[in-house]
This record gives C-alpha cells, structure tokens and sequence, in this order.
C-alpha cells in the first residue's frame, strides 16, 4: 500500500513538472526589477566648527562671540581657500539660577537671568580632503570642531552616475537571460517594452547632511596664542551609489 501511494505521488509530480514545461508563454508579460550600483572614495568633507561664550552681560558674550568668529572665519579662508564657507546657528539663551520653591503662600519671585550663553556655527564644505586636518587644527585654535561629515562631491556624483546606469541595466539583462532559462525560452524571445528608472522610488543618490547640530554646547575657546593644537586624523571612506529600476517584458 505504501509502495503504490509512492508511486502515485511520483506519477502526479511528474505529470505537474511536464504540464509546468508545456505550459505556453506567448504573450507573456514579466515585471523585472533590476539593481545596481557603484562604490566610490568620498572626495568631499562637510565640517562644522563652533563658538560659544558665556557672560553675565549679553552683549559682552555676543561681541567675543562675533569676533572669535570672525578669526575663525579667516583661518579657514587662509588654510583652504578653495572651500565653501557658512555662518550659521546663531543662538542666545539666558542662564537662570536654581532657585529654591517659594515657602507656601508666598508669590514667585520673577525669574532673573544671572548669565548668557551666546554662540555660532560654521559649516565648511570641501574638496581637500588632504589639508583638512591641517585646517581643522588651525581652526581649533579659537573655534571647536563640532561636526563631521564624508561625502561625494556633485562634480564626482555626476560622473558615476553613467556608470550607475550601466551596472542597473546590465544587472536587467541578466536577469531577463534568467527568466526566460527558466521559462524555457530565448533570450532573443523577449522583447523589452518599458523601462522605469524610477519604479522604485529610489533614485539612487546619497543625500549629503549638515554636520550642524543647533544645541548650544558648553566650552570655552582658548586664546589662539596660548595653545597649540595636533591635527587630528580622519579617514574618509567611501560611498556606494545604488539605482533601482523596473523593466517590464514580453515573450513573443
């Protein structure tokens, strides 16, 4: 009995598998959704430096702050002229004391600022990746290095994007050569009729960020005279540009 349930099951399978390869595919129309992508060094940084100062009289934190900034500014100018300057994140915030709970039926007293916290960011953008630590270093001297960020320059996105395009619709054709394998047919069989580079939604780019944090941050910047600062050390890496589309094809 076991032996003939055995056979009976190899029978229908048999009969399944040869129905599956007889079945016709004229006509067909297959969705095909492809993927490639490039990996490149990142040619471009985003730094963000930093200022802050702190003072029971505003206007005296605001003006170190306005004029430790402007040092900074020149130092970067001076050690990179090529990279792309920002002032931004100005901020002023009143220091409160912690004062203790009134006793029970006494009015609050008004909240009086007993200090000022003033401070500003500044976002550099370049291509030389080579001298960044010494600009940083230089940099550091008055200002704080509060971001980083590697990233591919538009120049470099724009050149591997021919490249990207490649590998995505090589990666379709290899997939179609696939499918008809499997379909028991031949690649000269399939005709491509649509390509949608942008089926996925995903169109491929590496969104480059702003190293820019708006959160005042507590420090103090040294006289530049007084100190000397190592350049520190950075390691780029690379980016991988992904594409995805969609190819839709039919069977003759």
């Amino acid at each position: 009995m076991t032996i003939h349930k055995t056979l009976l099951a190899a029978a229908l399978l048999l009969g399944s598998q040869a129905h599956a390869q007889s079945m016709p595919t004229a006509g067909t129309l297959v969705i095909v959704p492809a993927h490639g992508e490039v990996t490149a060094p990142n040619d471009q940084a985003v730094a963000t430096l930093a200022i802050e100062e702190q003072d029971k009289d505003k206007a005296a934190a605001a003006s170190r702050v306005n004029l430790k900034m402007k040092q900074g500014v020149d130092i970067v100018k001076k050690a990179d002229p090529q990279a792309s300057l920002k002032t931004q994140g100005y901020y002023t915030y009143p220091i409160y004391p912690e004062d203790r709970p009134p006793p029970p039926g006494t009015a609050p007293k008004p909240r009086v600022p007993t200090a000022w916290r003033v401070g500003q960011y500044l976002q550099i953008t370049t291509t030389n990746i080579e001298r960044l630590p010494a600009t940083v270093a230089a940099a550091q001297k008055i200002l704080t290095l509060n971001g980083l960020h590697f990233g591919l320059s538009r120049a470099a996105t724009r050149k591997l994007d021919e490249q990207r395009i490649a590998a995505t619709y090589q990666n379709l054709n290899e997939r179609i050569a696939a499918i008809a394998a499997a379909m028991g047919r031949k690649t000269g069989d399939a005709v491509l009729e649509t390509v949608d580079f942008e089926g996925s939604g995903n169109y491929g780019g590496n969104q480059q960020r702003e190293a820019y944090a708006p959160a005042p941050m507590a420090m103090r910047a040294a006289k530049a005279a007084d100190m000397q600062v190592e350049e520190p050390s950075f390691e780029p890496g690379e980016t991988t540009l992904d594409m995805r589309l969609v190819g839709k094809v039919k069977f003759k």
